[in-house]
């Protein structure tokens, strides 16, 4: 046999592609920053912080600051929104109409006379609450921070304040804050950009002023910046099978591990650990289950008529502490382009896509069930929805009628594996075996009649 020669070059150019894909993999893979979030089914949804210049003098700016919420789905619940910049001079706050600083900070350097609103190199801006006075309002301010989703309430989807700057030294005109926050988890707001100026009227269009400058901060959400683990699970079952497909076990937490706080069936947590901060948000203590999650979402094939299906949908607050206001629910099912009608939930499709209509969100009815209750007898919301029987594409098989994806509130929830789905009964041996009857009974009055 003759002995192959192999050619040292082959290995030298083999290892070196291997090594360059190695190196150009990983430089993608860094590239892309983890605080970027995308949300294919709200492609266009961010939080934009836009900064008018409306005055500039050589001892102060006048500033107007609208904060709008262009995302579908996601809303700011109490606390609220935390507006936090870092000045790039001697910039201080002297007076502010639609919000207030939380830190008036040290202004032992001005002597005499009024001291400004806010003297920290880094302030923080909070909402002002509902029934502030009237000479410290704003048009469109005074909500405690909550911003409503585009969908659920578009006359609440924004926030707006106005402030007096200027710096503290003889240093002149106007220079533009970096580094902003909104104070709310999982966002990240990227630099300023200045734009075309905002322009206003006063009198129903006749003259239109403009700002001096506008500049766009422009705050995108990431689920996996604002929490290390899941906020909710999904559990499945139907009218066709007895088992009930409860949530992953460990989808949120596991009882045990460090930090993974819940209380038993029939006790409270203690008094001294309910924190009342209107400025913090609830800690979260959950009913002690196997998925510790403080929301479960079940989904349940009703019923199946001749030409309707009908799906009941519960939603449990396992959460001791917290109230859910202005709740919403996404859903991605194929068959919600042939949704007839929604029982007791307000429903809005989210066709992003032109033709491909399989989302839809659902959100509680103003004074009825807006409010998902803390956990306990009140602790849930449930509607019922018809859906029309596509021939083209309807069947009950393989877990065609459950969900593909969940979200409550923007948070993706943990579904069931596939392969644990409540599945139609295996009637094809029961099948075999009528028609293997069948054919003897028939055969037997035959049998009956030739005598």
């Amino acid at each position: 046999m003759g002995v192959m020669k192999i050619n040292p070059f082959y290995f030298v150019v083999q290892i070196s592609f291997d090594v360059i894909s190695s190196f150009i993999i990983f430089f993608l893979l860094s590239s892309v920053s983890p605080s970027y979030g995308y949300d294919p089914l709200d492609p266009h949804g961010n939080i934009t912080i836009k900064w008018d210049l409306l005055q500039s003098n050589p001892g102060s700016n006048d500033v107007k600051v609208s904060i709008l919420n262009f995302q579908l789905y996601r809303h700011i619940e109490q606390p609220g929104w935390k507006m936090g910049w870092d000045w790039t001079g001697d910039e201080v706050i002297w007076a502010m109409q639609g919000a207030e600083a939380t830190e008036q900070g040290n202004c032992s350097r001005f002597k005499g006379g009024q001291l400004p609103h806010c003297c920290e190199k880094s302030p923080f801006i909070v909402d002002l609450l509902p029934g502030a006075p009237y000479n410290m309002q704003t048009t469109n301010c005074c909500k405690g921070g909550i911003l409503s989703s585009m969908i659920q309430d578009p006359s609440k989807f924004g926030a707006v304040f106005q402030m007096s700057t200027s710096a503290a030294t003889n240093e002149s005109g106007f220079h533009m804050p970096e580094n902003f926050t909104i104070g709310v988890p999982g966002y990240t707001c990227a630099k300023p950009v200045q734009v075309a100026p905002s322009k206003y009227s006063s009198d129903g269009g006749r003259r239109w002023t403009q700002a001096l400058g506008t500049w766009n901060v422009t705050c995108m959400y990431s689920q996996f910046l604002a929490s290390t683990s899941p906020k909710c699970c999904v559990s499945l079952s139907a009218f066709y099978n007895s088992t009930i497909v409860p949530c992953p076990k460990c989808s949120c937490s596991c009882q045990g591990l460090p930090g993974a706080k819940c209380v038993k069936f029939g006790e409270t947590p203690s008094l001294l650990r309910q924190i009342k901060d209107l400025n913090r948000e609830s800690p979260s203590f959950v009913r002690c289950s196997q998925h510790m999650c403080p929301i479960r979402v079940h989904w349940h094939v009703k019923q199946s008529y001749t030409h309707y299906w009908r799906v009941k949908i519960t939603v449990n607050n396992l959460n001791i502490l917290k109230n859910y206001s202005q709740w919403n629910l996404v859903a991605l099912h194929p068959n919600l382009k042939s949704l007839i009608q929604v029982f007791s939930f307000n429903y809005e499709p989210l066709n992003q896509y032109g033709q491909i209509n399989d989302t839809g969100m659902f959100w509680g009815i103003e004074y009825y069930n807006d409010m998902l209750l803390q956990e306990g007898e009140s602790g849930n919301v449930q509607t019922e929805m018809l859906l029309l029987k596509d021939p083209d594409m309807f069947t009950f098989r393989e877990g065609w009628g459950f969900p593909r994806r969940i979200l409550f509130n923007g948070d993706e929830c943990v579904m069931p594996p596939p392969d644990q789905y409540p599945r139609l009964p295996n009637t094809a041996q029961l099948g075999a075996q009528l028609s293997f009857s069948t054919i003897l009974f028939l055969l037997w009055l035959l049998i009956l009649c030739a005598e």
